[in-house]
């Protein structure tokens, strides 16, 4: 009944925010007489807020047109590369007019972004695209929601998140891939790349780890401890709801996404609250860079989408309640999740010092489990003064994370010489 009755609201607030922001730009509409009325400025940011507050977030676009590449405009093309039930890979493709230029960006080495399926969409990672193709060949995980996925396409198991990456990973070619995951996608990243080492496939060149539960024992946060001061049985009884008749995934069970939205706001009501008084003062002040600045944050933090309700649930109890991966217990498909096996594939952990979702030491535990890389195969940076979203997004992630990452994949962008290579050189 949870998600009919969310339904209901959001039927019943849609037009009062749509009256509320038509009000809001009858009040700051210079044409307009209502624009002239004391304290019209006053009642145009009071409307706008209301509309925000009330709004439905849809799906944003990624809107990556063009780069600026050593003073050159480079457009973008945004391309569906493969597309599955609950995935589809996507490629930004660079383009130029001169052949030096194509050459160099054909030179360049091919990334495989690894986004979230954790309440948000892909999107979130847009500063994160966008600062890669500067220097490399980006592809990215776009994951769809569960409730626009019909009931006839299946289930969703993070079993299936783990083939899906193998997939994408065969399909790009993985000796000259290097693939980055951040947050949630850390783990199965983690295990798609171990299952490949252990059946003898090729491997990519790197992967990188970005503030992910890979060992959610250590350091643990809120997140972590939700998951182990309750039972699995708790979860599946009070966080599982059926898709209702209004979306293509009708009857489908899932986690939705707006109790997620609700879990991230509680973990820190007063930022939010503060956040909105902040872009009601700015719209007064007539910031409107601040106030834009406000407005494209919270169109990406509140558009959020459902989970498959057995892909939520057994990411519950493999990572959060019974640590499978650092417990060395993970079996899929009968193979054993065996990261040791991992030899030919350099590995990059990175944190922030003061991330609230992934703790100190959760993500650099990576570096132990994967004892057959060897060690000047394997680098770790703690980003100083640095939360969660600031490790792949903002300043510091542009300024002072992306440097090293982009020099970490560029020592490893060539293959090793062989045995014969070394002798002829």
């Amino acid at each position: 009944m949870l998600y009919q009755m969310h339904e209901f609201q959001r039927a019943l607030l849609s037009p009062l925010t749509a009256w509320a922001q038509a009000a809001s730009k009858s009040f700051a509409n210079p044409a307009s007489p209502f624009a002239y009325v004391p304290g019209a400025t006053r009642l145009s940011a009071a409307y706008e807020l209301l509309y925000r507050l009330g709004k439905d977030y849809e799906k944003p676009e990624f809107n990556l047109h063009q780069i600026v590449k050593d003073g050159h405009n480079i457009p973008i093309v945004e391309q569906t590369i493969l597309e599955k039930p609950f995935c589809r890979l996507l490629r930004f493709k660079r383009f130029a007019d001169d052949s030096e230029a194509v050459a160099q960006l054909k030179d360049e080495p091919t990334v495989l972004v690894c986004a979230p399926l954790s309440g948000h969409h892909a999107t979130l990672l847009r500063d994160t695209v966008r600062t890669l193709l500067q220097d490399h060949k980006v592809y990215i995980t776009d994951w769809l929601d569960a409730r626009m996925v019909p009931l006839e396409d299946g289930a969703f198991h993070l079993d299936d998140y783990v083939a899906y990456i193998q997939d994408f990973i065969r399909h790009i070619g993985a000796k000259n891939l290097h693939v980055i995951s951040v947050c949630q996608p850390t783990v199965p990243v983690l295990a798609a790349i171990s299952l490949m080492a252990s059946r003898g496939e090729d491997t990519p060149r790197t992967m990188t780890m970005m503030g992910g539960p890979i060992d959610a024992r250590k350091s643990p946060t809120s997140v972590n401890s939700l998951a182990t001061q309750h039972s699995f049985e708790w979860f599946e009884n009070n966080v599982i709801y059926t898709v209702p008749p209004n979306y293509p995934g009708v009857g489908r069970k899932v986690y939705p996404g707006f109790l997620q939205h609700t879990g991230f706001v509680a973990m820190n009501p007063e930022r939010h609250t503060a956040a909105h008084w902040d872009f009601y003062q700015s719209l007064l002040r007539g910031d409107e860079d601040d106030a834009e600045a406000h407005r494209r944050f919270y169109d990406e933090y509140n558009a959020v989408l459902d989970m498959a309700a057995e892909y939520y649930l057994e990411t519950i109890r493999v990572v959060f309640q019974e640590f499978q991966l650092a417990e060395g217990t993970w079996v899929i498909d009968g193979e054993p999740v065996r990261p040791q096996d991992i030899k030919n594939t350099a590995l990059f952990t990175i944190e922030g010092e003061l991330d609230d979702i992934s703790g100190d030491g959760q993500t650099r535990a990576a570096q132990d489990l994967c004892s057959g890389i060897p060690a000047k195969n394997k680098q770790h940076f703690t980003a100083e003064k640095c939360g969660h979203y600031g490790i792949f997004s903002g300043r510091r992630w542009r300024t002072i994370i992306y440097p090293q990452l982009r020099d970490f994949i560029l020592t490893h962008n060539k293959a090793p010489k062989t045995a014969k290579e070394k002798v002829e050189a």
